[in-house]
C-alpha cells in the first residue's frame, strides 16, 4: 500500500492531500486567518453563566462567544482557576505543579454558577472550531498533544489508548510512563507509542513540559482574551497525528516548508527522512499527482463510482443524506440481491472515503439499496465498519434498519470541507452553472465502458471540437487508453454545431444510442 502526503503552498495558505494507493482520502487546508484551531489554548473572560443550560458563554476574542458546558469544566477546575489567578498576577513563578496545593474536585452533577463567576479569567482550550452560526466549543480540561503522549495538567491519571490491545504492552507502557511523569500531571499514551522505548517517550514528555512552561510564562503579561498556546503548524500537527511507518512519500512544493517538514520527520522518525521530497517540476504539484482531477470529481453533489454506480450527497443544517444508486449498469450477477450487495459494498467504501474527505460530521443517513437477506445486510455493516477503521474522528455506526438505512454519527470539530466544483456555463451568460469539463470526460469514459459491455462492436462519438481534441491528442491519448482497455476503437467526430458539453454516441449504422 502506498501512502503519500502531497503538500501545496500558496499565497493564502497550505493544502494537504493524503493519498492511499493514488486515491485521495483526506484533504486539509491551513489558512493564515484561522485563529481558532482545535487544540489552541486561550486566556479568556467568562461573559455570563446560564444556569438553565448549566453552561457559560465565554469571550475568547471571536465575534460569537464560545460555549462552555459544566461537564467540560473538568473535575480540577478549582485548582486551574487558582493556578491561573496566581500566575497571571505574578505571585507564582514555578509552573511545575509539584508543590502546588490542589483544590477539591468539583461535584460531577453540580451547578455552573457555584463554580465560576462572570468576568473571571480562565484558561480554556478549543475543542470545536466555529461552525456555521455557532461560536467555538471549549473545555477547561487542558491537554497538550505530542507524538507519543498527551500531557494533561492537574491530573494524576495514566491512560493507554484502547487501540493497543496487547495487555503486556499496555502494562509495560503504563509502568514506563508512570516512572517519568512528574507530580501534578497526567498522561494519555497514544497508539503510535506501541513498542517505543522509555527514552523516546521521555523526550516527547520533556518537549510537552517545555510547551506548558512557555504557555504559563505568557500569562503574566497576556491580554484577556488572547491565545497563549497555539497548536503546531498544520504540517507538523498532521504529521504528528497521521504519520506512521506505512508512509511511502511526502512531496512538498515550497522549499522553506520542505526544510521544516524534513527536520520534523528527522526528529520523530529518522529512518523515514529520505521520503520527504521537494517537488521542483513545472507541472503544479496537485496536477502532477492527480489531486486536482480527484477534487473536481469527488466534491460535487453527485459522486461517480465503479461500474456505473453513483452517490447523491445532500446537506441540511441538521444532517447529511447520502443516496446510493446502481445507475444503468449491466453485470453478471444472477439476481437482484447479488447486484444490490455488490453496489452496496462499492458504495460503503466510497461513503467512508467521502466522510473523511469532506470531514462531514453530525448525523449522516445513508440510503443503501434494499437487501432481503439478513446475512447480506450484516456483510454490508461489517464492511462499512472495516472501511471506517482508519477514520480518526470518533464515530458510531448503527446496523441497517429494515428500510435499508444506515445511520452514522461522526464527531465534527471543524467546518466541513466544501469545495465548489461547478463552473459557469460557457454557452450562456445568465449565471447558470454546469459540471466541470473534467467530470464530463469521466462520464464519457464510463459511457464507453458501459456500451462496450452491451456488445456494441463499433462506436462513433460526436462531440464539440475542444472535447474531441482533448480525447485524441497526446500520447497515450484518452482514446488510445480506451482501446488498450476494451480492444475496440472509438471513432471521434468533432461537431461545430454542438455546445461545449454536448455529446452523442452512434452505433455502426449511424443511429444515435439513447
Amino acid at each position: 500500500m502506498n501512502k503519500e502526503l502531497i503538500i501545496r503552498s500558496n499565497s493564502d495558505g497550505v493544502d494537504f492531500a493524503l493519498l492511499k494507493d493514488g486515491k485521495l482520502i483526506e484533504l486539509h487546508k491551513e489558512e493564515d486567518s484561522n485563529n481558532f484551531a482545535v487544540g489552541d489554548v486561550f486566556i479568556a473572560k467568562i461573559r455570563k453563566a446560564v444556569p438553565g443550560l448549566n453552561a457559560a458563554f465565554v469571550n475568547v476574542g471571536y465575534e460569537k462567544d464560545a460555549f462552555l458546558h459544566y461537564h467540560d469544566l473538568g473535575p480540577k477546575i478549582s485548582s486551574l482557576l487558582k493556578f491561573t489567578k496566581r500566575v497571571s498576577t505574578g505571585k507564582l513563578n514555578d509552573f511545575s505543579l509539584k508543590d502546588f496545593p490542589f483544590e477539591k474536585d468539583i461535584d460531577k452533577d453540580g451547578k455552573i454558577n457555584n463554580v465560576i463567576k462572570s468576568n473571571q479569567s480562565m484558561l480554556v482550550q478549543i475543542v470545536k472550531e466555529p461552525i456555521s452560526t455557532k461560536g467555538p466549543r471549549i473545555s477547561s480540561e487542558l491537554s497538550i498533544a505530542g507524538r507519543y503522549i498527551v500531557l494533561v495538567p492537574f491530573s494524576d491519571r495514566i491512560s493507554i489508548s484502547q487501540k493497543i490491545e496487547d495487555k503486556a504492552e499496555k502494562d509495560r507502557l503504563k509502568r514506563l510512563v508512570k516512572s517519568i511523569t512528574p507530580k501534578g500531571f497526567g498522561v494519555i499514551v497514544r497508539t503510535v507509542a506501541e513498542g517505543k522505548k522509555v527514552a523516546e517517550l521521555d523526550k516527547d514528555l520533556q518537549n510537552l513540559l517545555g510547551r506548558w512552561t512557555a504557555m504559563c510564562k505568557k500569562l503574566h503579561k497576556a491580554n484577556h482574551p488572547s491565545k497563549v498556546h497555539g497548536e503546531l503548524n498544520k504540517a507538523s500537527s498532521i504529521l504528528r497525528d497521521i504519520f506512521n511507518d506505512s508512509f511511502t512519500g511526502i512531496q512538498v512544493d515550497d522549499e522553506a516548508l520542505y526544510i521544516q517538514i524534513k527536520d520534523y520527520v528527522q526528529e520523530i522518525a529518522p529512518k523515514k527522512e529520505s521520503i520527504v521530497k521537494l517537488h521542483q517540476s513545472n507541472i503544479p504539484i496537485f496536477e502532477k499527482f492527480g489531486v486536482d482531477r480527484q477534487i473536481k470529481t469527488a466534491f460535487g453533489k453527485t459522486v461517480s463510482m465503479a461500474k456505473g454506480a453513483y452517490l447523491v450527497i445532500e446537506h441540511t443544517e441538521a444532517l447529511h443524506v447520502i443516496d446510493v444508486n446502481s445507475g444503468n449498469r449491466s453485470n453478471k450477477a444472477n439476481s437482484q440481491e447479488e447486484t444490490a450487495l455488490e453496489v452496496n459494498l462499492i458504495s460503503a467504501t466510497e461513503v467512508a472515503r467521502q466522510l473523511r474527505l469532506r470531514d462531514m460530521g453530525g448525523i449522516i443517513v445513508v440510503d443503501f439499496i434494499d437487501q432481503n437477506k439478513a446475512e447480506n445486510r450484516k456483510k454490508l455493516y461489517n464492511h462499512l465498519r472495516d472501511e471506517m477503521k482508519d477514520d480518526r474522528a470518533k464515530h458510531k455506526i448503527l446496523p441497517p434498519s429494515k428500510f435499508g438505512l444506515i445511520q452514522i454519527t461522526r464527531q465534527r470539530v471543524r467546518p466541513e470541507m466544501n469545495i465548489k466544483t461547478r463552473e459557469e456555463n460557457p454557452n450562456g451568460n445568465n449565471g447558470e452553472e454546469v459540471e466541470a469539463p473534467i467530470v464530463l470526460v469521466q462520464k464519457i469514459s464510463q459511457d464507453v465502458e458501459r456500451l462496450f459491455k452491451k456488445d456494441y462492436k463499433k462506436l462513433t462519438l460526436n462531440t464539440h471540437p475542444f472535447i474531441a481534441a482533448f480525447l485524441t491528442k497526446g500520447f497515450p491519448s484518452i482514446r488510445s487508453k480506451w482501446f488498450f482497455e476494451h480492444k475496440k476503437w472509438v471513432k471521434i467526430q468533432p461537431r461545430d454545431a454542438y455546445t461545449y458539453l454536448e455529446y452523442h454516441f452512434l452505433d455502426k449504422n449511424g443511429k444515435e444510442i439513447k
